[in-house]
């Protein structure tokens, strides 16, 4: 018998048909001898909904008032979920956020997990009984709910699994697994039955939508093994040929001679800005990125161009496209202060990444890249480097090319069937 925290997402919540699906994969589970513990999303497209009554309501509303809103959606799924389990035999309720309760800190509408509180939900999952949680949300010092931000229903699965010591938390999607590539750019891209928990968080952070990377950064902190499943297989399968993400160890004692590049992801939500004629001195890249901190907005690839007269510089970055309009407007109303001439953004740009902790100990790996890419003649504009990732800027128009390409070179390509 283990304990098993099963997660499912908006895609598999949406309707009853589906969630009748989901409450047969749970009582499979459950009929096996298990402890489990359900955490649902939202009904797919059910959030947007919500936000949108928000903003009709105030464009300037309440993040409190927010949370009460948008927290509503989980709170319906976990409802139907526990009464469909009920019609079907199985001992099952709703906790809310606040009934546990789920302790959060920090701000409205991107609220932090602090702790979770078990005794009753351990009682009653070993009781036999189902506990269906709804993602997402949680129960600030004031008593008032709490939301954790978009996709923060894969944090709160991890968290429940972290906090009942749970063998493994399952995290059901639309695909069957982590793939070496996104599998509609590269029809040979392989399903990976093991990924470490380092992998998995570069691969979330630079394009692949397969998991939360707060999510995965909490895994790695409490050591949660993760399972990535598919909602759409058999609800009775008993071999579910998903992913694993665990620790590295646990990936060498089972596969000595594994592949040296776990995955290639590709993200073209990102915008390039270049910053020129920056004075070179001591404060001045620090007047440009301090205000992009204080507004929220999240700066990842940063180049500072060698200068060549000791006076001045050009300082490269790359920031959410989305945020690209507000930081332009931010870094020109400090212009004097910061003293650069001009700014130069480039929004037609996709980041492509090489990912694998056999980097750590093998040489040449951004070399293989480098000269890939340009054999095909794909123009690298910067480049970005981490112990176990490479990540380089290109034309958004050659992301496909690019994928393909490095794909093959690393060997990742899936044999061909007979």
């Amino acid at each position: 018998m283990a304990r098993i925290v099963m997660k499912f997402g908006g895609t598999s919540m949406a309707g009853m048909e589906r969630i009748r699906n989901v409450a047969a994969r749970v009582k499979h589970v459950v009929d096996q001898g298990n402890e489990v513990a359900v955490v649902v999303s939202a009904m797919a497209g059910e959030t947007d909904r919500l936000v949108g009554f928000c903003r009709e309501a105030s464009p300037l509303y309440d993040p409190a008032e927010y949370d009460v809103v948008v927290a509503s959606g989980e709170q319906v799924t976990s409802g139907l979920l526990a009464m469909t389990l009920k019609a079907m035999g199985v001992d099952a309720r709703s906790w809310l956020g606040w009934q546990l309760p789920i302790r959060t800190i920090e701000t409205h509408a991107k609220a932090r997990i602090e702790r979770i509180e078990t005794d009753a939900l351990v009682a009653a999952m070993q009781s036999g009984q189902v506990a269906v949680i709804p993602g997402f949300q949680g129960m600030m010092a004031d008593n008032r709910i709490a939301t954790l931000g978009r996709g923060g229903s894969d944090t709160s699965a991890v968290a429940v699994a972290a906090a009942v010591k749970a063998d493994r938390c399952d995290i059901y999607t639309d695909v069957n697994g982590v793939y070496t590539t996104d599998p509609r750019i590269v029809s040979r891209a392989r399903k990976l039955n093991m990924v470490t928990y380092e992998e998995m968080l570069e691969l979330a952070s630079v394009g692949s939508k397969v998991l939360q990377t707060r999510s995965v950064a909490l895994a790695m902190k409490e050591k949660v093994r993760v399972q990535v499943l598919s909602s759409f297989d058999s609800p009775d399968q008993t071999d579910l040929p998903g992913t694993l993400i665990v620790g590295e160890q646990e990936i060498e004692d089972s596969d000595m001679e594994r592949q040296l590049i776990t995955g290639i992801a590709a993200d073209k939500n990102d915008a390039k800005i270049i910053v020129t004629r920056v004075p070179d001195k001591p404060g001045a890249v620090a007047s440009i990125f301090t205000p992009l901190a204080e507004a929220s907005i999240n700066v990842d690839m940063i180049i500072q161009n060698d200068s060549k007269d000791k006076e001045e510089t050009d300082v490269t970055f790359t920031v959410p496209r989305a945020d690209l309009a507000r930081s332009v407007d931010i870094l020109e109303a400090r212009k004097e202060s910061i003293g650069f001439r001009r700014i130069i953004t480039d929004s037609e740009i996709a980041k492509i990444s090489v990912v694998g902790v056999g980097m750590r100990s093998h040489a040449g790996v951004a070399a293989i890249m480098f000269k890939t890419l340009a054999d095909r003649g794909i123009n690298i504009e910067a480049i970005s480097t981490s112990e176990i990732k490479v990540s380089v800027l290109i034309d958004e128009d050659e992301t496909e090319l690019a994928v393909r390409v490095l794909h093959s070179a690393y060997g990742l390509d899936a044999a061909e069937a007979a």
